[in-house]
């Protein structure tokens, strides 16, 4: 659902047309050269016998510029690691799963705690963090983009224009927000379209003019999973544990960014994956739980 209008203070890069996505991936191999890139995948195991994760990985088999992909692997046993080991093993690129429930990960947190490290809640903002710490001590890569496993409708394009603006060293842009059409037989997207967007423009009418929340309305979709940025950002970006984490990782990029070096591209013309329920009269649960968490 292309359009040409720029968003605030943000560079929005717009998917017009049909994109070469073979010219796309062929500059991004070259790119890769000097810029390697580290796709990060937050992952519940549940998700392995989802409706989209067989789809991703048949997409990531194709793609050619990938230095490493880490697996983030939450709500596993082990057996259930062991069976993701041979899941993930069909892909031809350096893969690691981490295993978040594992003895050694939780050894370390602990570890972690008993030095007064606060190591926020259990979730996919912690488990970011940790993936984020293994591809930052390795320092195979400098460049780390992440995308979510329940997107039904993933393609090599989705990915390819997510990593582009951040592994191109002529744009010189350090951090890139994806967003998408959100939009079926009915409007998805609730809790952007419902809550984030009127609370942030209620707080601008309440509070005046404010840059942090004129730079979170600039973006099209706030909540979108999927963000690239150098990893000189990923080592200064404090990240939430809970399903504050990607506003808060808007947060953090404004703190620690500058505002030409952020932009956003539109993904896809379509976009699919697996939707919350409203869960009215639960906090713990569903939207109502997000909303709180955000909030």
């Amino acid at each position: 659902m292309a359009d040409f209008y720029q968003s605030g203070s943000i560079a929005t890069l717009h998917r017009l047309g049909r994109p070469n996505l073979e010219l796309l991936e062929q500059e991004l191999v070259e790119y890769a050269k000097t810029c390697p890139i580290a796709l990060v995948l937050p992952c519940l195991y549940s998700e392995l016998e989802g409706p989209a994760l067989d789809g991703i990985v048949e997409h990531l088999k194709k793609i050619p510029y990938l230095s490493e992909i880490v697996v983030a692997l939450g709500h596993a046993s082990a057996l259930e690691f062991r069976r993701a080991k041979e899941y993930f093993n069909v892909l031809p690129q350096d893969v690691r799963l981490i295993w978040i429930e594992g003895p050694r990960i939780q050894e370390t947190l602990y570890l972690l705690v008993s030095q007064d490290i606060d190591i926020g809640l259990p979730g996919k903002g912690q488990s970011c963090w940790i993936a984020f710490g293994y591809v930052l001590a390795m320092r195979r890569s400098k460049v780390i983009a992440l995308h979510d496993c329940d997107v039904v409708t993933y393609d090599r394009e989705y990915l390819a224009r997510l990593c582009y603006p951040i592994a191109n060293p002529n744009l010189r842009y350090d951090f890139c927000k994806g967003y998408y059409a959100r939009v079926t037989d009915r409007l998805h997207g609730r809790a952007t379209r419902l809550f984030i967007t009127p609370m942030i423009r209620a707080l601008q009418r309440l509070v005046g003019p404010n840059p942090l929340l004129s730079f979170l309305d600039g973006f099209r979709y706030p909540l979108a999973g999927e963000f690239a940025m150098v990893t000189d950002l990923a080592w200064t970006n404090r990240v939430p544990g809970d399903w504050g984490f990607e506003i808060g990782v808007l947060a953090e990029v404004y703190r620690n960014c500058a505002l030409r070096r952020v932009c956003q591209a539109d993904l896809s013309d379509q976009y699919e994956h697996k939707h919350q329920d409203l869960s009215a009269d639960n906090p713990e649960a569903g939207l109502y739980k997000m909303c709180v968490d955000i909030s």
